[in-house]
């Protein structure tokens, strides 16, 4: 592919890229999480609900997540992605302005986050990054950092304008504006700009798309090493953040202080998406993995420490803010390298529950060994351990596999070539 086959990537596909950072931003993944922190307070004050029964509505989504994401994934790939990510934006929207209908009932409460998971999981990055990975190949990686950097992007402004809208129009209203951006921002952009190239491809049975399809994926070794690594390095990197206000108290550190350090783990992650989409493109995805995922090992042994410096914690969060921001666009990468796009989004679904899982449970596990120990340093101690060989374990994965679509029998069948590892690097 030439230079100039390179640059037409971004200037045919750069709606996609906007229209995908923007959904994702105000999608499922962040919005609950970036914004329940500040919600926690007042619904404590109000509903004299404990801090960790607020936060558990995180770990609520995240089951339902791991149930409903697959689904979505099965719909996207036989409808297309644009009418599932614009369906889930809208319902996911109204029930995130349904908190503000909250009575008390910590029944309702945790009902409401099962619901933003039931409708809302179209929205998550698997239908998105759908379309873009069929728009590039030379700068996909790019592509997908700057797609993806959606969440940091959101997680860096809702904190204050959270707050600003509590105080303004009080906790119910700031849940009424919330939920609309979505409406008023996401759905415009995604009707205008979020459209796969060649849609129709995907209901051609004379021309279907190149890949694994979701049976074929289940049996390789590949899927399963990826599942296996992507539950405990999510566990071990998402893990300290929610608790991050806390560790830092514990530290000694001010109010005012907390909160100008915590403040980096967005503009942390998005040069993580930028970062590490820059460099897929130019080397091998498992190495770029192992060597930014293993940032957050320095974090832990940071954070271990009896005392804590305000640079060093400051190098500690963005350590651990650079390497979250890459996940979403290192899983995205590596299935659409490794499996292509037949059964794309359904395949990045499954895997995307491993590293939910890990996500939505870490945050309570890391609460209740501090409650337990009175000190994060064991829990530390145990994400690093599997953090490290987690990581290690990318890089068995081998060489990217090319898929090649083949007849045989009126049946479809799928035959992989192997690239050479020298070309990857």
């Amino acid at each position: 592919m030439s230079g100039a086959q390179v640059d037409s990537e971004f200037r045919t596909g750069w709606p996609s890229v906007v229209s995908a950072m923007v959904g994702v931003g105000l999608g499922l993944s962040p919005v609950g999480f970036y914004t329940v922190g500040v919600f926690a307070p007042v619904l404590a004050q109000k509903f004299g609900w404990s801090f960790g029964a607020i936060f558990f509505g995180i770990t609520v989504q995240t089951i339902a997540a791991v149930v409903f994401a697959p689904v979505a994934g099965l719909l996207a790939d036989r409808f297309g992605a644009r009418p599932v990510a614009l369906i889930s934006l809208v319902l996911f929207a109204f029930a995130f302005m349904t908190f503000a209908l909250g009575n008390g009932s910590l029944a309702v409460y945790y009902g409401t986050w099962a619901l933003l998971a039931v409708v809302g999981s179209g929205t998550l990055p698997m239908t998105w990054t759908r379309a873009i990975n069929r728009r590039f190949e030379r700068r996909r990686g790019l592509a997908l950092g700057i797609a993806l950097m959606g969440t940091g992007l959101f997680g860096f402004f809702s904190k204050p304008l959270t707050h600003w809208l509590i105080v303004s129009f009080g906790w119910r209203g700031a849940y009424v504006g919330i939920g609309l951006l979505p409406l008023v921002i996401g759905l415009p952009v995604a009707l205008a700009w979020f459209h796969e190239p060649a849609g129709r491809v995907v209901k051609q049975a004379a021309a279907p798309l190149e890949g694994m399809t979701l049976a074929a994926a289940l049996k390789s070794w590949r899927f399963w090493l990826l599942g296996a690594a992507l539950l405990p390095i999510s566990f071990a990197i998402t893990g300290p953040l929610p608790n991050m206000e806390n560790i830092l108290h514990a530290d000694g550190f001010s109010g005012a202080e907390i909160t100008n350090l915590t403040s980096l783990i967005g503009l942390s992650a998005i040069a993580g998406r930028l970062a590490g989409g820059f460099l897929l493109d130019l080397f091998w995805a498992p190495a770029v993995a192992a060597v930014i995922l293993s940032m957050p090992l320095i974090s832990l042994w940071l954070l271990i420490q009896p005392t804590l410096s305000a640079g060093e914690a400051a190098a500690a969060i963005g350590l651990i803010g650079f390497a979250v921001g890459v996940e979403y666009d290192l899983i995205a990468y590596l299935v659409a390298r490794y499996f292509g796009m037949r059964a794309y989004t359904t395949i990045y679904s499954i895997l995307y529950m491993c590293f939910g899982v890990g996500a939505g449970f870490a945050p309570f596990i890391f609460g209740w060994s501090f409650d337990r120990a009175h000190s994060y340093v064991p829990i530390l101690e145990t994400a690093a351990a599997l953090l490290l060989g987690s990581v290690l374990s990318l890089l068995t994965l081998g060489g990217y596999r090319t898929p090649v679509t083949t007849q045989q029998q009126g049946k479809q069948e799928v035959a992989f070539l192997k690239k050479s590892s020298a070309k990857n690097f």
